[in-house]
């Protein structure tokens, strides 16, 4: 996902048609200078954690994964536990395998090309995932059906949450939600991902996260970009947590899965 994100993000092929005829605008775009890409994720599950080190690549360049080798990726805890990350592939670094925890803060340092760049993240307390459900919905006489995500919001906490959708191992959807008006409350927040290009007894897969509120502004943030939930806003690169310039998110999160079989 993070090499979608162009550190100039080039807008628009503008149509134009008057009296029946057509004009073609020839666009002038011109290379930007690379940028770093850093898409750091860490949750609660004693597992190997994975940190992505990329470079931004020229417009006119095919998309891929541009990795970034050689770099140095450590993560300290504010608990004072220290993490060195090992280069698996170009661009890939593992932990060893551990978990984080609930209420630590964690920052992510990556160097690369002697330069810095660091975020820091809180780990939120964890709410479970409870079930997914089917949910149908009619819109403009098109019936389409949805899955929906339950869980109990805990009371008096601000909380945010990440969905990601998997359909036969694939991720489809990447939504976030926050509590504002639901707070305290049995939530069935519905994943607006089709499924009627589904067969029965197709997997659907959800991780629901517990995420913190710089996290959650940058996901809100791609997704409005991406045109999720409406027209697309004018680009623009997502407010990373990372300093320096680096693009991308360090996203320490806890982790709830479910699996649902189309019927």
């Amino acid at each position: 996902m993070m090499n979608r994100i162009f550190n100039i993000m080039i807008l628009f092929a503008l149509l134009m048609s008057f009296s029946g005829c057509e004009e073609v605008i020839d666009l002038k775009l011109d290379d930007a200078p690379p940028a770093v890409v850093i898409d750091g994720g860490l949750s609660d599950q004693n597992e190997i954690q994975v940190v992505k080190v990329s470079t931004t690549y020229n417009f006119s360049e095919s998309n891929r994964f541009n990795g970034a080798k050689g770099a140095k990726v450590v993560l300290i805890s504010s608990t004072g536990n220290t993490y060195n990350y090992s280069e698996v592939s170009p661009g890939i670094y593992n932990s060893p395998a551990f978990r984080g925890r609930s209420g630590v803060t964690y920052t992510l340092n990556v160097t690369l090309n002697n330069k810095t760049y660091t975020a820091s993240s809180i780990m939120p307390a964890k709410v479970n995932l409870d079930s997914l459900t089917f949910k149908e919905f009619s819109f403009f006489g098109q019936s389409n059906t949805y899955i929906a995500a339950n869980y109990k919001d805990p009371g008096g906490i601000q909380n945010q949450y990440r969905y990601v959708l998997k359909a036969k191992g694939v991720i489809e959807e990447d939504a976030v939600s926050e509590d504002r008006f639901d707070d305290g409350n049995n939530v069935a927040n519905v994943i607006f991902y089709e499924l009627n290009d589904l067969v029965a007894g197709d997997l659907i897969d959800v991780e629901f996260q517990c995420i913190d509120r710089n996290v959650y502004r940058y996901f809100f943030s791609l997704n409005q970009t991406e045109g999720g939930g409406g027209p697309p806003v004018a680009p623009a690169n997502p407010p990373s947590n990372f300093n320096n310039g680096a693009l991308g998110v360090f996203n320490a999160h806890t982790s709830s899965k479910k699996t649902i079989v189309l019927k």
